[in-house]
């Protein structure tokens, strides 16, 4: 009986977390300056809806050294910003 109770309890806790919860949403931006030394990146942007910020133009770290390769100055992109340990990163691109 206490196993049929766990699967129970754990099949009703899945179906209660939105599949939401789990997307990420990407940010129109332009990429204004690559600096593959620092790992840095700065991108005029879009509102980051996750982050509670307005538009602007900012310095991001990135996430994953290997997104440098998708990030040229001037480019059009769509990329997901996150925080951590404090700082902005660029967490994905599209």
């Amino acid at each position: 009986m206490k196993t049929i109770v766990k699967i129970t309890i754990a099949a009703m806790l899945s179906l209660t977390i939105p599949f939401t919860a789990f997307a990420q949403e990407f940010t129109k931006g332009t990429v204004k300056k690559v600096d593959a030394g620092g790992k840095k990146v700065t991108i005029i942007h879009e509102e980051l809806k996750n982050l509670d910020m307005p538009a602007m133009t900012m310095v991001f770290r990135v996430k994953d050294e290997a997104l440098l390769a998708k990030l040229k100055e001037g480019a059009n992109i769509e990329f997901v910003a996150e925080r951590e340990d404090g700082k902005l990163v660029v967490a994905q691109v599209k």
